[in-house]
């Protein structure tokens, strides 16, 4: 079954690829729209894009981690090659652990380890955020943020805090009941 699933994803890929080369070379106004409108970093979020249509179609809800990786990663790079800034990189870092955090809340999603995985990648996503405020303040990054960065991200943080709060306590109560 497992095997069904990888030849069916490899066969599908395959023909992705092959009717955009054949599409590519027969009107080549496509590619040269593509390469006046995408910048390279585009080809880094399509990797991760990738990466995720492979786990998907073998049954493989852990893939969306490195999928999610390797989009951000292609999303940093977008921004900084847009804006020129690639000094932005001392702090913008913080942000990959945030990316296996997604990742894992999109594999708890697709059912792999549900409870678990949607936990532990808030944690994620709350310390990627808490480590992104102090290099990007220390680096001075904090305007990529606008004015309004820095209370939205400590107003998630409290919500975070609190909701964790109101967790665990329910969890005492319900081992108290029984």
């Amino acid at each position: 079954m497992k095997q069904n699933r990888s030849n069916l994803a490899l066969g599908i890929i395959l023909l992705v690829i092959g009717g955009w080369l054949l599409v590519s070379r027969q009107v080549p106004s496509i590619q040269e729209w593509l390469d006046a409108n995408f910048a390279w970093p585009m080809y880094t979020i399509g990797a991760g894009l990738l990466v995720l249509l492979i786990g998907l179609v073998t049954g493989a809800p852990g893939m969306a981690v490195p999928a999610s990786i390797i989009m951000g990663v292609g999303g940093i790079l977008y921004y900084q090659n847009i804006t020129g800034d690639f000094g932005t990189w001392s702090y913008m870092w913080t942000l990959i652990p945030g990316f296996v955090g997604i990742g894992s809340i999109l594999a708890g999603l697709l059912g792999e380890n549900s409870r678990r995985n949607f936990s532990h990648g808030l944690r994620l996503l709350v310390t990627s955020a808490v480590m992104f405020l102090i290099f990007a303040t220390f680096f001075g990054g904090l305007s990529v943020l606008g004015e309004f960065g820095m209370p939205i991200i400590l107003i998630l943080l409290g919500v975070y805090v609190l909701a964790r709060g109101f967790m665990k306590g329910n969890k005492g109560e319900s081992n108290e009941a029984g």
